[in-house]
């Protein structure tokens, strides 16, 4: 039984999964609010799939590369969940969650993603990297796509004669980021950590004042 949650992109999806059946989801779409609604929708999901929390065996969250706010939020509700129950926490890649939905797939698997300012994060053979549009780096070899920035990526790419296929598959089902982490396990391979995978560098700047001096 696992719980998975994630919110890498401008959604957050949580689901709680008995082997392949998904008995419960809950899945909210928008760039504002993800972070806010998080944990109203696990407690949904709890209870819309009557299962108990010391029954789950695993949480497994998504770590990236995707929105900031997302990753930090969805990781520090994990954290938080697993430290009040007792259960482990597990993190996943994104490439390895597309990678389980698409397990018959026999070309290297890119995943595209929203970034700041417009760019894309791609995500190739476990490397990820922030890139504009008119410098995306060129396969050389056919390749597949998926992610929510897959359409854009694969027009670029078409439009400089690559060999891409296209995938169908735009975010990480519940389904595919539980059996993503049951292949880790299931071959005897570490999982991710339950820690951010971030790409660039968080944005916060000091205060021009500096920061505040240590509580008396």
């Amino acid at each position: 039984m696992i719980l998975s949650i994630d919110a890498c992109g401008g959604y957050a999806s949580i689901g709680v999964l008995e082997g392949d059946i998904l008995r419960a989801h809950r899945m909210m779409q928008g760039n504002t609010g993800i972070a806010d609604s998080l944990a109203i929708m696990l407690t949904g999901c709890l209870q819309d799939s009557a299962v108990c929390a010391d029954a789950l065996d695993a949480v497994a969250v998504t770590v990236g590369p995707g929105s900031f706010t997302g990753i930090r939020a969805s990781l520090a509700l994990g954290h938080g969940f697993c430290t009040a129950t007792g259960i482990p926490i597990h993190g996943v890649r994104l490439c390895d969650a597309f990678r389980a939905a698409l397990p018959n797939l026999a070309r290297p698997l890119w995943i595209a993603v929203t970034a700041r300012r417009g760019r894309l994060f791609l995500e190739r053979e476990g490397v990820a990297g922030g890139f504009a549009e008119d410098s995306l780096p060129a396969p050389d070899e056919p390749i597949a796509l998926a992610g929510e920035r897959a359409d854009d990526a694969a027009a670029l790419f078409a439009a400089g004669g690559h060999d891409v296929l296209l995938t169908s598959v735009r975010h990480a089902h519940p389904t595919a980021i539980a059996n993503a982490l049951r292949n880790k396990i299931a071959l005897g391979l570490p999982t991710a950590p339950a820690s951010p995978l971030y790409v660039d560098p968080p944005e916060a700047k000091l205060p021009h004042g500096g920061l505040r001096p240590e509580p008396v």
